[in-house]
């Protein structure tokens, strides 16, 4: 059975996406909000690139890191939030596009230890390039106020 999400975890979910200083930063946007699965969106900016011109492996890197992390937080209890301790991410290909889309799904929910598959898409107007790909395991951390 599939759980559903309410509309106050919804707004749980977009709160912590709001307070992240680096996903404001590099002009992340939150694109879908599913159980155990979140896509964000990351325009275009000369500012996100590398020597060559493609997005830099750093911005695909956070983008696909903070997917998984909100679809694991979209399964743990009120009160709780999520830090990664461990990501491995492949570069398949160049990231270019007019964005990058990251969608991270949850593979196995835990107590303790979530684990997520994170996949980045670099979208030219109606082109997908599959440019990035990763497993990332996650912590849900019980009580603990941003310091």
């Amino acid at each position: 059975m599939t759980p559903t999400l309410t509309p106050h975890t919804i707004a749980r979910i977009e709160d912590s996406f709001r307070a992240q200083g680096l996903m404001r930063h590099l002009g992340v946007e939150m694109a879908a909000i599913r159980p155990a699965e979140v896509t964000l969106r990351l325009p275009f900016h000369p500012d996100l690139t590398q020597q060559m011109g493609y997005f830099h492996a750093g911005a695909t890197t956070a983008l696909a890191d903070s997917a998984g992390g909100y679809a694991a937080l979209t399964l743990f209890p009120e009160g709780c939030d999520v830090l990664t301790t461990e990501f491995k991410l492949n570069l398949l290909n160049p990231a270019e596009g007019d964005c990058l889309e990251a969608t991270g799904r949850v593979v196995k929910a835990g107590r303790t230890l979530t684990v997520c598959q994170v996949d980045v898409h670099a979208v030219s107007g109606v082109a997908r390039a599959h440019v990035a790909t990763g497993l990332q395991t996650l912590i849900c951390v019980q009580g603990r106020a941003p310091t």
